[in-house]
């Protein structure tokens, strides 16, 4: 299934007058990354003893969590960001729902990360609809 890209996405980050913070960049930067599935750039998000958790897996450290996304960017056929329907942050964390198109459908999914130095520590990532399977 070819992935959908005629309409812009809807990003609430994007309001006029919203100052651009930590938060939003690393956010806007990891979107960008997954969408042109630059692993080795996805890396450099990453603290180098980063954890990412989802119910299904765990791993540790960054390039593990590298491996993991590029197993996991290739087995969706690739994504595009359709919308931030969600996006909060605080000093050193962001939480965002989103809608991402990808090659085997549409999928509503939740992240949260856990920021230092404008790297992630921490990643806890999930999945709140996605397409049938089967």
């Amino acid at each position: 299934m070819p992935l959908n890209d005629s309409a812009p996405p809807r990003d609430p980050t994007a309001q006029p007058g919203r100052a651009s913070t930590p938060g939003l960049a690393f956010y806007r930067r990891q979107i960008a990354l997954l969408e042109a599935q630059d692993i080795e750039g996805l890396m450099r998000q990453y603290h180098e003893d980063a954890c990412l958790l989802t119910f299904e897996v765990v791993v540790n450290g960054r390039v593990a969590i590298g491996a993991h996304l590029q197993r996991y960017l290739t087995s969706l056929g690739g994504l595009k960001l359709r919308s931030t329907d969600r996006f909060a942050e605080a000093r050193d964390a962001i939480i965002f729902e989103s809608t991402l198109a990808t090659g085997t459908g549409e999928a509503r999914v939740y992240d949260v990360f856990v920021l230092r130095d404008g790297q992630a520590t921490h990643h806890f990532a999930g999945v709140l609809s996605s397409p049938p399977t089967g």
